[in-house]
C-alpha cells in the first residue's frame, strides 16, 4: 500500500511538472502586445541618450560604455527594444548607432514647454501602445477600475491571458506617470488628456516653474525548517515595537500593497517577525536574505537594521525591489537603484492611490524576477566580479 502511494505521489508530481512546463512553453510561444516594461525606464534611456548625444545618434557600444553596462546583457538589449516599442528611439539590440526619434526629443529635452512635453509622453507611454490605448479610451473619465476588471478587459482587446496581468499593472503605473491618473474626490481616476494640459502652464521646463510643474506631476508563524526559499519573498522593513509607528507603518504596507502585490506570482511573504524557530534569529533572518527568490525593503525611516540587510541582499546580486515613504530621502549610495516612492503624508493621500502603488510594486517584482535580469547594485557596479557563494 505504502508503494502505491509513492508511485502515486511520483506520477502526480510528474503531471505537475508536465503542466508547468508546457504553461511555459506556451508563455513563451505567445508575444507581449505591449512593451516589456513601464514607461519611466525607457525614458530614462532616452534621456541619457541625448545627455550623451546632444540630440545626436550615438554609438550602441560607447553609450552603454558611458552607461556602465554591457551592450549585449540581456537588460541592455532590452531597454533598447522598450525604447523603441515606446517610440522613443531608433536601431535595434545590434544597429550601429542609438538615436532619439523626434518625439524622444520632445519627451527629454526641457527646452519644449511643459504642456509640449506632458502631451508626448502621455501620447507615447499610453496612446502609442494599442492595447494601452484601448482601455484608456474604454475608462477615461472614470475611476480607475478594479484590477480584475482591468484584466478582463485587456484579454478582450487581445492581451494573451499569461500577460494580462502585467499589461494592466504597466498600463496603470504609465497612467500615473505621466500624470493621466489624478486623485479626484477621494478616489484615483482616469482624466484625460485635455484635463490634464489644461493645468499645465505653457513655459519650457527649463524654466523655475519647472519645480512647480514636477510637484503636480500579522500573519502566522513560519518555521525556517519549512521555509522554501524559492516560492518565498522576505520583507525587510522597520519593525520596531507592537505600538510603534514603525510597526503600524510595516503591518500596513505588508497588508495592503506587498502581500496582494505578490498574489500573482504565488510568493509567500515572511518578515522578520513570523521566523519562529529556536536559534540565533541573526543567522535565520541571513539565510532569508541570501537565499529567498526575492527581497522587497522597505527603506522608511532610515532603520540601521533595514539597511544592514539591505547590504546583504545588494552582495548575492539576487532579485530585490526597493520602496518608501515620501516623507524620507533615498540615501545617497542606493539612490541610483529604483525606489518605489509611496505617499503616506495622511489617509487621504495614500489610501485613493493603494492599487496603483500595489500596481508599481507587481510591475518591479515582475522585471525581477525575469529569467534574463541582471541584478544591478552598487556592489555589482564597482566589483562585477565579486561572488558571494554560501
Amino acid at each position: 500500500m505504502a508503494k502505491q502511494s509513492k508511485e502515486a505521489v511520483v506520477e502526480q508530481k510528474m503531471k505537475q511538472t508536465s503542466s508547468k512546463t508546457e504553461v511555459a512553453l506556451k508563455k513563451r510561444r505567445s508575444q507581449r502586445s505591449f512593451p516589456a516594461s513601464t514607461f519611466e525606464e525607457p525614458l530614462e534611456f532616452a534621456k541619457a541618450i541625448f545627455r550623451i548625444g546632444g540630440g545626436q545618434p550615438v554609438k550602441r557600444l560607447t553609450l552603454f560604455d558611458q552607461l556602465g553596462k554591457s551592450p549585449e546583457s540581456g537588460g541592455s538589449r532590452q531597454l533598447i527594444i522598450n525604447a523603441g516599442r515606446y517610440g522613443l528611439t531608433k536601431g535595434g539590440v545590434q544597429a550601429e548607432n542609438i538615436e532619439i526619434t523626434s518625439d524622444g526629443l520632445k519627451a527629454v529635452d526641457e527646452q519644449y514647454n511643459i504642456r509640449e512635453q506632458t502631451r508626448i509622453r502621455a501620447e507615447l507611454a499610453i496612446m502609442g501602445i494599442e492595447p494601452f490605448q484601448k482601455l484608456y479610451e474604454k475608462f477615461v473619465s472614470n475611476k480607475l477600475p478594479a484590477h480584475a476588471v482591468l484584466i478582463d478587459s485587456a484579454k478582450d482587446y487581445g492581451i494573451d491571458d499569461h500577460y494580462a496581468s502585467e499589461a494592466v499593472d504597466t498600463f496603470v503605473v504609465n497612467l500615473r506617470f505621466v500624470g493621466l491618473l489624478k486623485t479626484l474626490s477621494g478616489a484615483e481616476r482616469i482624466v484625460s488628456i485635455d484635463t490634464l494640459l489644461g493645468e499645465l502652464p505653457s513655459v519650457p521646463l527649463s524654466q523655475p516653474a519647472a519645480a512647480a510643474a514636477k510637484t503636480q506631476n500579522a500573519t502566522s508563524l513560519i518555521t525556517s525548517d519549512h521555509a522554501q526559499f524559492e516560492s518565498t519573498c522576505f520583507y525587510i522593513a522597520p519593525i520596531g515595537d507592537e505600538i510603534s509607528e514603525a510597526r503600524k507603518h510595516s503591518d500596513l504596507f505588508l497588508g495592503s500593497i506587498v502581500e496582494p502585490a505578490m498574489e500573482p506570482f504565488n510568493l509567500k511573504v515572511v518578515r522578520a517577525d513570523a521566523i519562529d524557530k529556536p536559534g540565533i534569529i541573526t543567522r535565520q533572518i541571513i539565510d532569508y536574505i541570501m537565499k529567498s527568490r526575492l527581497v522587497i525593503a522597505d527603506l522608511s525611516f532610515h532603520n540601521p537594521n533595514v539597511f544592514y540587510e539591505l547590504a546583504l541582499r545588494h552582495a548575492v546580486k539576487k532579485p530585490i525591489v526597493q520602496l518608501i515613504r515620501t516623507a524620507d530621502k533615498v540615501p545617497f549610495d542606493v539612490n541610483q537603484m529604483r525606489t518605489i516612492q509611496i505617499d503616506t503624508t495622511d489617509i487621504y493621500s495614500l489610501v485613493p492611490k493603494i492599487e496603483s502603488y500595489r500596481a508599481e510594486v507587481a510591475n518591479q517584482v515582475r522585471r525581477a524576477l525575469e529569467a534574463d535580469h541582471i541584478v544591478d547594485t552598487p556592489i555589482s557596479t564597482y566589483f562585477p566580479d565579486m561572488s558571494v557563494s554560501f
